[in-house]
């Protein structure tokens, strides 16, 4: 983890595109991964420097600081890290004013990136966000500092553009790349050999992700690890798979899985993907994960715990009943939430039985899922690539 910011990049011809990225999430890593690999086509010798993690070093990108610095969430939390937070921001800010990138991008991170955009287009540097904040459910007042902000916003979903065409405010929906990139036919007993695990072939797998943070998997892993205990009490035929996001996740987890010794769960170093595409059923954190687990046509229960003052804080300002990306596109509840208390394991259970039991049920969410697939499928990453490559153009 570094807490001072690396050497720049060097930009050594005028007419080099030099584009700047800030990408605080492991799924804005992705996101900027491929935004990168389609915008080298159109502009070979650009340079690209920010903030981002292991996908986007990857491509070639200069990350100034290690991307977990940003990865906060909440209200109570931030607020621990604030004065490196800000410490960042204002390196990032002088730097971007004093070396003009051709277009900012901030991936996600609206509490991060908004004021940092802000900043740079009011000294004529192009702005654009990708991945909308969620003005739709709450903090509406968002919308005139976002206008303000950002010369593009860029949207996942086709919902969120509604509320940016309200306030004349130049949005464009590119759909999500991973609807791009997982096939529309599941394969199940493919991914399952993928895995290399020793798990019977009589037995149904259930993933289990508690998320990518140490506060979430603290929170969830343990209520998670005993809901298997419990439905192995009623389905002995039952084998758990649990990817940790990283190697300090995996810590975590190996510690939290030595109170459970007779749980036979695998925990397995990344591979989140492989092992939701193997799973009959996921309980999992509400996040980015929920997406790509419907895009896999996965049952899922999705739970969340927060800090309760950041909870009561939340009550306050939300203004939808739905947390979880699949029931938020579906535009009702077609799965299972479980926030705060309600996240317990009698209640995961007896859904997680629910599915595991009832075929006809999970048939016919699947079918849900493969309509809300094909809805989103709108080569991501090359139209993102193509509404910024118009930015920068547009002179």
């Amino acid at each position: 983890m570094r807490a001072e910011p690396s050497t720049a990049p060097s930009v050594s011809a005028a007419s080099q595109k030099h584009i700047a990225i800030v990408a605080g999430e492991e799924s804005g890593d992705i996101l900027g991964a491929g935004l990168i690999r389609e915008l080298k086509k159109r502009y070979p010798q650009a340079t690209f420097s920010g903030v981002g993690g292991q996908r986007m070093l990857a491509e070639g990108f200069h990350s100034f600081f290690a991307q977990d610095r940003l990865a906060v969430m909440g209200f109570v939390e931030p607020l621990k890290r604030l004065p490196e937070l800000l410490r960042m921001r204002a390196f990032l800010k002088k730097y971007y004013i004093k070396n003009p990138p051709n277009v900012f991008i901030g991936i996600d991170s609206p509490d991060f990136n908004l004021n940092l955009e802000l900043a740079l287009r009011a000294k004529s540097i192009k702005t654009a966000h990708y991945v909308s904040p969620s003005v739709w459910a709450w903090r509406q007042g968002r919308i005139a500092k976002i206008k303000q902000a950002v010369d593009l916003m860029l949207t996942l979903f086709p919902f969120e553009n509604a509320i940016y065409e309200q306030h004349a405010v130049n949005a464009v929906c590119v759909g999500h790349p991973l609807a791009d990139e997982i096939a529309v036919e599941e394969n199940t007993l493919q991914a399952r050999d993928s895995l290399g695990l020793q798990i019977p072939q009589r037995h149904k797998i259930v993933a289990l992700l508690p998320g990518s943070r140490h506060s979430e998997v603290a929170r969830l892993a343990a209520v998670f690890f005993a809901t298997a205990q419990q439905l192995l009490q009623t389905i002995p035929d039952l084998s758990f798979v649990c990817p940790a996001a990283n190697a300090a996740r995996l810590q975590q987890l190996l510690q939290l899985k030595a109170q459970f010794p007779k749980l036979p769960i695998h925990i397995v170093d990344g591979g989140s993907h492989s092992v939701m595409a193997a799973a009959d059923l996921v309980i999992m954190a509400s996040g980015t994960t929920t997406l790509e687990a419907m895009l896999f046509k996965k049952p899922m229960i999705i739970a969340y715990k927060v800090a309760p003052l950041s909870y009561w804080i939340y009550r306050q300002l939300v203004k939808v009943s739905m947390i979880g990306l699949p029931n938020l596109l579906a535009g009702k509840c077609i799965v299972p939430e479980f926030i705060q208390t309600e996240a317990n394991e009698a209640n995961l259970t007896q859904v997680a039985l629910e599915y595991l039991q009832n075929t006809i049920a999970t048939q016919t969410l699947k079918q849900e899922f493969t309509r809300l697939h094909l809805a989103l499928r709108k080569n991501g990453n090359v139209a993102a690539a193509h509404a910024l490559a118009q930015l920068i153009e547009n002179t």
